[in-house]
């Protein structure tokens, strides 16, 4: 049976999709790439990728209207809520910790929630 293999990319609406790439490519060092696309490729990208569906009652996205949101996986969870607090990121004060890793969120700068993730070395 075919099936599907991975994610092969997300695609947002934005008020200004110039300044949310760039935004994009100062705080989480996701950079554009010629074509106008973000990649993640090589071996420091490789890991899991969850695709899943939350009731529309959820508020795991934030309070607004927000329809869908994106977790990046990270090397170093500190280390970035360091460089994106030092810039002023809104950053969620939760965090979340299991066995696979640990989780906090922030908004970019159309106010989407973004989660980010840093597995565990074991994931």
């Amino acid at each position: 049976m075919a099936k599907a293999v991975g994610i092969g990319g997300i695609f947002l609406k934005a008020r200004d999709p110039k300044a949310l790439a760039a935004w994009y490519a100062t705080h989480l060092g996701i950079q554009l790439q010629d074509g106008g696309y973000f990649s993640f490729e090589g071996p420091e990208s490789a890991g899991t990728t969850v695709f899943n569906h939350f009731p529309l009652t959820t508020t795991y996205f934030g309070d607004g209207p927000q329809q869908a949101m994106i977790n990046f996986r990270v090397d170093n969870l500190d280390e970035l809520l360091a460089q994106l607090a030092a810039a002023g990121v809104r950053i969620d004060p939760k965090q979340e910790d299991y066995g696979f890793g640990r989780f906090t969120w922030i908004w970019d700068l159309e106010e989407n929630r973004v989660e980010l993730w840093e597995p565990s070395p074991a994931s």
